[in-house]
């Protein structure tokens, strides 16, 4: 993609001075790919189970169905709406009979797993509430997780 420098002279003004350059670009930048995720992203209707402490400190509890799942994140539907502010830490855990099958190493055997609200959706008349969660995985158990499915592949 190459750039050059066009120089424009107008009229001389006090504000302006006599020379204004401007910068043309020869081809139109191509759009950036929009999947930047580092790990595939999987469709699911999977039972689960958020829990989380509110801003008194309550333990707070809230069925969902995790609609996608990755190494790192999930999003799940709540079929009441919850208030859960953006940040929040959140217990994540896949009801126990739904476990397996396609879900990513770190789901399969883990009980509940630290999560972070990182987006949270509105009800809409068509869609329940949706939030979707950053799971908070430790590097070492991570590293691990990569190791077995690099094991596993070879």
């Amino acid at each position: 993609m190459g750039v050059r420098l066009v120089d424009i002279r107008w009229h001389p003004t006090p504000s302006w001075g006599d020379t204004v350059k401007h910068i043309w670009i020869d081809k139109t930048p191509k759009p950036a790919d929009t999947n930047q995720r580092s790990t595939e992203r999987r469709p699911a209707a999977l039972p689960a189970r958020l829990t989380w402490k509110d801003q008194r400190g309550a333990t707070r509890f809230a069925t969902v169905v995790a609609r996608n799942v990755s190494d790192f994140g999930v999003y799940v539907e709540c079929q009441s709406p919850v208030s859960i502010p953006l940040y929040r830490l959140v217990q994540f855990q896949i009801e126990r009979d739904a476990r397996g099958g396609s879900l990513p190493e770190t789901l399969q055997h883990a009980g509940r797993v630290l999560s972070a609200v990182y987006r949270v959706s509105p009800p809409s008349s068509s869609r329940p509430q949706g939030l979707a969660l950053r799971l908070m995985i430790e590097p070492a158990r991570m590293v691990a997780v990569e190791s077995v499915a690099a094991r596993a592949t070879a």
